[in-house]
């Protein structure tokens, strides 16, 4: 039997309702906000994550899906969204567009070799937002503000926002230096990962996990020391205006982010919900002031998060959220016989055709049978059909939950059932 990779995961028709559920709150919640969808490739060019994501980073050294097509051109499933979409807004030239920032989101999967655990895969399904051509603290704020209406919407109520700036070019490099000197002179006790990017990348070493521990971690020098003026400044922006949204945070000056092209705000939100597991993290993001330029477009700054649909579930089943599964049938259309059937497939379209969402048998089973299905589908209504029926052109027409039950007009019957679910309505 061939089963399914590991690291993915069939989501089943049990499971599918949900998630349908939270992906209409979250683009409910993006037309509020006015951000747009785009659509990007599945697999780009390598190249577009070693420039953007960083040769330094986990994602590009150990976890990244690449191949090589049949042109011998390197391929690489792609790992996260923000890179394709600022690549997509460079190549369309979005930057010329005359409101200013451009407000996307995209949803869909994206790909990681990485150790598969709760709510991890190797196949996972992101949603993420991108603000790209403003570096106004507002839209920092705005940003993290729709992040935390999505968790609210679901009904997660167990979240905290952490907070920190990483700030701009010439504080990351003073920061850098003082780095180097502090872990310097042990670095040897480190893993190898970290003794590599001590000269390339030494801000990676304080998101290391291997070595969280270490006695030189809790010590090390907190890039909110270095922060330049400017830099100072735009984040008691941010913290402003966060406030003024009447949204709590948290500092921490270790929250680094995985990814190079991060500057100024970085953020996650996490889980506080007991028993939710050893990684709280549900969502995270920041500033990316260079990347657009990087990538070959103009000065435009950025800023975004992403989030793990997965995780989301997870941490509303923590929670103890009931999603509730809206897909039952209204109508469940019974026919006693073959030259009935022909009938109840008419009924059927034309109850489809009106808006109505119906059902009925195709295994031919009888009538006690039939029942029973239409419970199981939580059916509102029954409609029966036999020879006697038949010959009188009409329909035996049963609301299940009060047992009231009615013979109409086959001609009548659509009408008879949307007068009847619209009082319903009406009185709930």
């Amino acid at each position: 039997m061939i089963k399914v990779p590991r690291g993915t995961q069939d989501i089943l028709p049990e499971q599918s309702f949900k998630w349908q559920t939270v992906e209409a709150i979250i683009r409910d919640t993006c037309n509020v906000y006015q951000y747009k969808e785009i659509r990007t490739p599945i697999f780009e060019h390598t190249e577009l994550f070693t420039r953007s994501v960083g040769d330094t980073t986990d994602i590009v050294q150990k976890e990244m899906y690449t191949f090589e097509d049949r042109g011998n051109r390197s391929l690489t499933l792609r790992p996260e969204g923000t890179a394709s979409t600022v690549r997509a807004y460079v190549e369309h030239k979005l930057f010329g567009q005359p409101d200013q920032p451009v407000k996307l989101y995209y949803m869909g999967p994206m790909f990681r070799y990485e150790r598969q655990q709760a709510g991890r895969y190797r196949q996972f399904v992101q949603f993420g937002i991108e603000a790209i051509g403003s570096a106004d603290a507002a839209v920092d704020a705005e940003v993290i503000a729709l992040a935390m209406d999505v968790y609210k919407k679901a009904g997660l109520k167990d979240i905290k926002l952490v907070l920190n700036s990483l700030g701009d070019t010439e504080s990351r490099t003073a920061h850098k230096e003082a780095l180097v000197a502090h872990f310097a002179p042990r670095i040897d006790e480190f893993c190898g990962d970290c003794q590599q990017r001590l000269e390339k990348n030494p801000l990676r070493i304080l998101d290391c996990k291997k070595d969280r521990d270490h006695e030189l971690m809790a010590s090390a020098p907190q890039l909110t020391d270095y922060l330049n003026e400017e830099s100072a400044a735009y984040f008691e922006r941010i913290k402003a205006y966060l406030e003024a949204l009447d949204i709590s945070y948290e500092l921490d000056p270790n929250l680094v982010r995985g990814l190079d092209y991060y500057n100024h705000t970085a953020f996650e939100i996490m889980s506080t919900a007991s028993g939710f597991g050893a990684i709280t993290t549900l969502a995270g993001g920041g500033r990316y002031n260079g990347l657009v330029e990087e990538l070959g477009g103009p000065s435009s700054p950025g800023i975004g998060f992403a989030m793990s649909i997965e995780r989301l579930l997870l941490a509303l089943e923590a929670e103890q959220v009931e999603i509730e599964d809206n897909s039952a049938s209204d109508a469940y259309v019974i026919a006693l016989g073959d030259v009935p059937k022909l009938e109840a497939m008419k009924i059927v379209k034309s109850l489809r055709d009106s808006g109505i969402s119906a059902e009925m048998d195709y295994a031919d089973r009888k009538l006690k049978a039939q029942m029973k299905s239409a419970d199981r589908k939580k059916s509102q209504f029954v409609f029966i059909l036999g020879e006697d029926e038949l010959n009188s052109r009409s329909v035996q027409i049963k609301e299940l939950a009060t047992g009231d039950q009615q013979m109409v007009a086959i001609e009548e019957a659509v009408s008879y059932l949307q007068q009847k679910m619209n009082t319903k309505e009406a009185t709930q």
